[in-house]
């Protein structure tokens, strides 16, 4: 069996290295990057880190609009499908990259699995939700991560390619939870355990306004603790762009740092805030309080558990949501038990 593995940006990667690892002594394995992210602490890095092997092809299509972006994927995958053939094209969550891979397998014949399907933000303006229910409505297998995944795929009338995996971010998580505590890892920015902050913003709809990003750096700068802000590249140049200065008040920059770096920093902190999907639900797993910058979370159960809290149109109230007291602990394990790319491949291998 030959598996074809489409991935472009950072959140794939970490989602690929328990695949690859369980697709170890069971399947032919390729690796195809389409280079969406292609900076060193954006991309290389992190195969490094998550011991995952060079990709047998990179197409370098770099950022662009996401129209020319897509296009140029889609070009370069079609010519790599022709050449390895096949069994199935694997995508990853809900990228350029996954759409792209996604139109390529569809219009080729080639079966589709979707890794991450049935998330739901049910949020149009986000291109995130337009890709993933693109996908999942043209994929021939969905990998549902949870019990909420798999009630939103059986509305829209998907249940029978539906198979519930769990969720491999929870795999790689744990994996290096367990390694990072095993070792010392500097904090970032010499920050001291527990008296910071972890912070990432990087969705248009915070950063496109201008307005709407200084009132977030506005809260972030006021807070109680250093932020240590990780800036991802599409804010350090809209914030360049408008003249902001990102050091401010409260607010400590540091580059975006690799995956084991990222746990251990998150791990120690006071609390995260953040308008990531991935980071949102690594916070709960790690049970770290969490403050999320946005309408609404595919992650639903971070909220319910009280793990995490939605802040959108009123800013105001950012400051009081990071400095919240403690959630009420939780053995809840809603995204699996760290076994979930094993799930992913035996489905793989089963009957189509």
């Amino acid at each position: 069996m030959r598996i074809l593995s489409v991935v472009g940006a950072r959140p794939q990667f970490v989602k690929l290295a328990p695949i690859a690892q369980a697709m170890k002594g069971r399947a032919d394995h390729v690796i195809v990057h389409t280079g969406q992210h292609y900076d060193a602490l954006m991309s290389d890095v992190f195969f490094e880190d998550l011991g995952i092997a060079e990709p047998d092809f990179n197409l370098g299509v770099g950022s662009g609009k996401h129209g020319h972006q897509t296009g140029a994927m889609l070009s370069g995958l079609e010519e790599i499908f022709e050449q390895v053939r096949p069994d199935w094209v694997l995508v990853y969550g809900d990228t350029n990259s996954t759409l792209a891979a996604a139109l390529a397998a569809v219009k080729m014949h080639i079966p589709l699995a979707h890794l991450e399907a049935g998330l739901r933000s049910f949020n149009r303006r986000m291109p995130e939700e337009h890709n993933r229910v693109l996908t999942d409505h043209a994929a021939d297998l969905l990998l549902a991560p949870t019990e909420v995944a798999v009630d939103h795929l059986k509305t829209e009338g998907l249940a029978a390619r539906t198979v519930l995996v769990g969720d491999v971010m929870t795999d790689v998580l744990f994996k290096t939870r367990d390694l990072v505590k095993g070792r010392t890892e500097t904090l970032p920015l010499g920050m001291d355990a527990g008296n910071y902050y972890v912070s990432t913003i990087h969705r248009p709809d915070n950063t496109d306004d201008p307005d709407r990003l200084k009132q977030i750096l506005r809260s972030l700068a006021e807070l109680d603790k250093p932020v240590v802000l990780l800036a991802h590249p599409r804010l350090s140049d809209v914030a360049a762009r408008h003249g902001f200065d990102l050091e401010t008040g409260a607010i400590r920059v540091s580059d975006p740092l690799a995956y084991p770096q990222l746990v251990n920093a998150v791990m120690n902190s006071a609390g995260v805030i953040t308008d990531s999907g991935g980071l949102q639900k690594e916070a709960f797993l790690l049970r770290v309080p969490c403050t999320t910058i946005r309408p609404e979370t595919e992650w639903v159960e971070t909220v319910e558990l009280g793990w995490n809290v939605l802040v959108s149109d009123n800013l105001s109230a950012l400051t009081a949501a990071v400095q919240r007291a403690t959630p009420q602990p939780t053995e809840e394990s809603p995204y699996g038990t760290g076994k979930a790319a094993a799930a992913v491949v035996s489905a793989l291998a089963g009957p189509r």
